[in-house]
């Protein structure tokens, strides 16, 4: 079998680890999916955590060689994608 490198994430073959966690997050988890759904629980979370570290590489490398994004024109692009004024509170807040 080949190294996890292999592998680009949600593919290739299952594997056993030990996670740990708070007893808080796990009941949390658990009246979410069940006992026997905390595995796909967690790989899907750690997929969509590794898509948003891979977002923040790419931003920060757009910054590094463009500048910080000028928050209006974000108001403006995320306005638009959702709907609603550009300086509406929901613009804003984000």
């Amino acid at each position: 079998m080949g190294d996890d490198s292999d592998f680009v994430p949600g593919d290739g073959p299952s594997s056993g680890i030990s996670v740990t966690l708070t007893a808080g997050t796990l009941q949390a988890i658990r009246e979410k999916v069940g006992r026997r759904g905390v595995s796909a629980y967690l790989e899907r979370a750690a997929q969509r955590q590794i898509e948003r570290d891979n977002l923040d590489e790419l931003i920060a490398d757009f910054e590094k060689t463009h500048g910080p994004a000028d928050p209006e024109a974000v108001a403006a692009k995320r306005a638009k994608l959702i709907g609603g004024e550009a300086g509406s509170e929901a613009g804003a807040a984000a």
